[in-house]
């Protein structure tokens, strides 16, 4: 696993509390990681279609729509890149049964793992998740 979701979730928890332009400074100071990280993931959560920026001096990221417009499993599937639980890296045996069917059958479980979480995500809007830190 990585820690894109994470990431993503404070980013957009944070932009949902604030209810203002944020800077990538400002919002990496919240984080207490390099600025140049935030900016990564805010251009993914940008290209999601989930948050916004304007530049210049009176310039920052804010959300695209209202929180409550903004569910959970957005922000998961706007920054998940990799299998939740992770790829081996190891070429199995073919001619053990267990070694040529294993990469299949952990596909098939990693959709079904992904699926029941993006289910779970899309239960909570960012503004019910935002709610928890008044």
């Amino acid at each position: 696993m990585n820690g894109k979701f994470p990431i993503a979730i404070h980013i957009m928890t944070l932009l949902c509390y604030q209810a203002e332009q944020l800077s990538s400074d400002f919002i990496a100071g919240s984080l207490n990681v390099n600025s140049v990280l935030v900016r990564k993931a805010l251009k993914e959560l940008i290209a999601g279609g989930l948050v916004i920026s304007k530049e210049g001096k009176n310039g920052g990221y804010q959300l695209s729509r209202p929180a409550t417009d903004i569910q959970l499993s957005e922000i998961y599937r706007s920054v998940q890149q990799n299998a939740l639980l992770g790829t081996t890296r190891n070429l199995p045996n073919p001619d053990c049964p267990v070694g040529r069917q294993i990469a299949g059958q952990l596909d098939q479980l990693y959709q079904e793992v992904d699926a029941a979480l993006q289910k779970k995500l899309a239960q909570k809007s960012l503004q019910t998740f935002c709610n928890q830190f008044q």
